[in-house]
């Protein structure tokens, strides 16, 4: 069964991953592009986005990118994800970039760039 960006969403995602409000803005040509839109409620002392938020929207991007990349869903889980920080995020959504790297049988790898925040590399293990 084919599923498209917003069905992998509301159809696979815990309700706390959804919570922020993530939409994807982008799916296609071997990548994904969700936005995770600014919420106070993410946002931690400082006034600076978490970066639990960042990394769950770059884990969450993977998951849509992979698919795309591969030619539909199949079930996966996350087995290694790597994330740098480069600037703080006050009072802005982030575009989360998912790039496939190698959209394997048994693995998938990813690199993701959160704006100008965050980057990550990321691995899935593929359970269909």
């Amino acid at each position: 069964m084919t599923m498209g960006a917003d069905e992998i969403l509301a159809a696979r995602f815990t309700p706390w991953v959804l919570e922020p409000g993530l939409t994807v803005q982008a799916v296609g040509e071997g990548r994904a592009v969700p936005r995770l839109p600014w919420s106070d409620r993410l946002a931690r002392e400082g006034g600076g986005l978490s970066g639990q938020a960042l990394m769950a929207a770059a884990d969450t991007a993977t998951v849509i990118a992979v698919p795309a990349a591969r030619g539909g869903f199949v079930p996966m889980t996350t087995v290694r994800q790597s994330t740098s920080f480069q600037r703080a995020v006050t009072g802005a959504d982030v575009l989360v970039e998912a790039v496939p790297t190698k959209p394997g049988r048994r693995m998938a790898f990813a690199d993701v760039t959160l704006s100008e925040a965050a980057r990550a590399s990321t691995v899935q293990a593929i359970l269909g």
